[in-house]
């Protein structure tokens, strides 16, 4: 997992680091996949939380799902980004090193792209990264509801990094573990932090390379890129075929059972307070 190139955490604080060559495909299809991970129900508007939203694209994807969001980021040049773009979740400036500042279970369900490691590193004198990650870990399990799930993409510098994250999401409450697509390929290998609040479920299976991984049992298999289609707005386009087979074929990939005649309603909006 160590990469001999300087890691952005490595340059300087979040708050400096801009979007450093991250293309915004693969944020869709990160967020995509974390999104997955969540299970939430199908058809329904849920209350999602994304933190380290950065410049709202994975904020981008959960609205064309038809849920509602709000972002927490620690950079105020990154939020004014987002508001430019006027995207259609709720912003919050924070460091989420210090703790979240919600309600008890106030959401959903919780994801985050590429913002969790940042936790491990002491950018100030007086940052621990144990403390700030429990004090993290501890007030997002609050702000969860019960049954909740929360999936953190995340890039792990090496295995006592990854140690260091989970034993505090679990000293704070949660259980779950790491869900690694991938494994054999140093170039697709992602992970995701999958956590459970108030409940014990099933680790969800990584995806694997059908050309790799093809007689590897009780695999979630991949059949091949995701496609996605936007209209002039940059919107995905719903409800169309495409939209309704892409959907079908992500219920496969969670273990649900599809039907032949299976349609999909629009959903409403739950509205901001």
């Amino acid at each position: 997992m160590a990469s001999s190139c300087r890691r952005p955490e490595h340059m300087a604080p979040p708050e400096i680091v801009s979007m450093i060559s991250r293309m915004i495909e693969i944020q869709s299809q990160m967020s995509e996949r974390a999104v997955e991970l969540l299970n939430l129900p199908e058809d329904q508007p849920c209350f999602l939380l994304d933190v380290g939203c950065g410049s709202g694209l994975s904020g981008d994807y959960l609205s064309e799902e038809g849920h509602c969001w709000v972002g927490v980021d620690i950079s105020t040049a990154m939020l004014d980004v987002a508001l430019d773009r006027e995207v259609e979740g709720d912003l919050v400036l924070g460091d989420m090193g210090e703790g979240l500042p919600f309600r008890p279970g106030t959401f959903d369900g919780c994801i985050s792209i590429s913002a969790l490691q940042w936790l491990c590193n002491a950018d100030k004198k007086t940052h621990s990264p144990p403390k700030r990650l429990y004090t993290f870990f501890s007030t997002l399990y609050s702000s969860l509801s019960r049954g909740a799930r929360a999936v953190f993409q995340l890039y792990p510098e090496n295995s006592e990094q990854l140690e260091l994250i989970t034993s505090q999401a679990m000293k704070a409450g949660f259980s779950g573990g790491m869900v690694v697509d991938y494994p054999n390929s140093t170039k697709a290998k992602k992970f995701f932090l999958c956590l459970f609040a108030g409940f014990s479920g099933t680790l969800p299976k990584g995806l694997v390379s059908e050309t790799v991984d093809r007689d590897v049992p009780n695999q979630v298999q991949f059949t091949g890129q995701r496609s996605r289609f936007k209209n002039m707005k940059g919107k995905s386009a719903k409800k169309g075929k495409d939209w309704v087979l892409e959907k079908k074929e992500r219920r496969r990939r969670q273990g649900r059972e599809v039907r032949a005649d299976t349609k999909y309603t629009a959903r409403q909006r739950r509205p901001h307070f």
